[in-house]
């Protein structure tokens, strides 16, 4: 198998909303939508998102009123302090403070208008 594309589909209240803010503070560019769906990719490439409000018909009937809880959408990123204050400056709420793993992951974490958690990554030079 080879896979040409990724994209992750989120179900939430206010697919508008989700999408708005990875537009503003991640710099996804809006590819497509319609009532209740909208397609997001990144200029920079890795995975694209597609936001669909609950309860849309295109959904299968058991899966049309569960929403993305329990999902982390995490991004690698490069300095991964000024990804904090970049974000805190645009008055972001830092829901998970900045921290160091002991395998060397440092991280942090946001949270979108419909409670999706945005993680952001560094991992540490060993």
């Amino acid at each position: 198998m080879q896979i040409t594309t990724t994209t992750l589909a989120l179900t939430v209240e206010d697919a508008t909303a989700s999408a708005a803010f990875l537009q503003r503070h991640f710099g996804y560019t809006e590819e497509m939508s319609a009532d209740g769906f909208v397609s997001l990719q990144h200029p920079g490439g890795g995975v694209g998102v597609v936001c669909l409000r609950r309860g849309l018909e295109v959904l299968p009937e058991d899966q049309r009123d569960r929403t993305a809880t329990g999902v982390i959408l995490a991004f690698v990123v490069e300095d991964l302090a000024g990804e904090e204050r970049r974000l805190r400056g645009e008055g972001v709420e830092i829901t998970l403070p900045l921290r160091e793993e002991p395998w060397g992951e440092k991280l942090f974490q946001v949270t979108d208008p419909n409670g999706v958690v945005i993680e952001l990554v560094e991992w540490a030079e060993r």
